[in-house]
């Protein structure tokens, strides 16, 4: 079967950091039908991604491009197949065969069944947990040298809170925004803001309907100011800071859960 899509770091607790989006490499089997630059691709993926996982215990990290399999789509919308499923974006040189295709959903079906078996263990030991499912967002599509977009529609941080019972779980989102907004930020105190920008993909979403009792999956998309969306150049202190603000928010998350039990 070779290497899995993802990698797992189990670390024990209730706390699970996910960042799906962030693999860059393609099979060569998809490599070689692809017409879309790295760089093109790089830009819609969510680099850096990764690092802000080691808030939690347990880590999970996608290696392969969504461009192979958008872990964060449903499944039959998984695969992109045409550029309005990308972003206009032009991806293949020829349309993938079914074969390819189902490769590329065999990973995706080995990924749910490792997280659903993941989930359930943590759920028996702790009774309930909490998923930070940590992706990041364009804000200046209007190209190397046009305007950022609006602040007012593009918060720093966008927690997606569209697909949980926000009542259930209030104490943990409304903490975990908290604790964001009080943490001394280089620059100024960060924008955090719930379902301005989006409202949380299909893993959330999965997660809420696999776990109703159990499971609060958080959508934290943060706004790629750490960096340069075009060049894929990040600031390196920014991008240390949104990592140290995110572990920030655990001991209260904790306590939370631990009110909740």
């Amino acid at each position: 079967m070779g290497e899995e899509i993802w990698r797992l770091h189990e670390g024990g607790g209730p706390l699970i950091a996910t960042a799906i989006h962030d693999g860059h490499q393609l099979r060569s089997e998809v490599a070689s039908l692809m017409v879309i630059s790295d760089e093109d691709r790089l830009r819609e993926e969510d680099p850096f991604t990764s690092l802000w996982t080691e808030m939690a215990g347990t880590q999970v990290v996608a290696r392969r491009s969504r461009f192979e399999v958008d872990l964060n789509r449903s499944r039959d919308k998984a695969v992109y197949l045409t550029p309005e499923d990308a972003w206009g974006l032009t991806v293949w040189k020829q349309r993938p065969g079914d074969e390819i295709v189902q490769r590329s959903l065999e990973g995706y079906d080995r990924f749910y069944s490792a997280m659903q078996k993941l989930l359930t263990d943590i759920a028996r030991t702790h009774g309930v947990f909490v998923v930070f499912d940590l992706h990041s967002y364009n804000h200046r599509r209007a190209g190397v040298n046009g305007p950022a977009a609006s602040e007012t529609d593009n918060p720093q941080i966008n927690v997606g809170t569209g697909t949980m019972d926000r009542q259930k779980w209030a104490p943990v989102v409304d903490r975990f925004m908290a604790e964001l907004r009080g943490f001394d930020f280089p620059g100024g105190r960060l924008d955090v803001r719930e379902n301005v920008k989006f409202r949380g993909g299909n893993f959330v979403r999965w997660i809420h309907d696999s776990f109703p009792e159990n499971g609060c999956g958080l959508a934290i998309e943060v706004k790629k100011f750490f960096m340069d969306e075009w060049t894929g150049v990040e600031d390196v202190q920014v991008v240390a800071s949104l990592g140290k603000a995110l572990r920030a928010t655990v001991p209260g998350i904790h306590e939370e859960l631990n009110k909740i039990r």
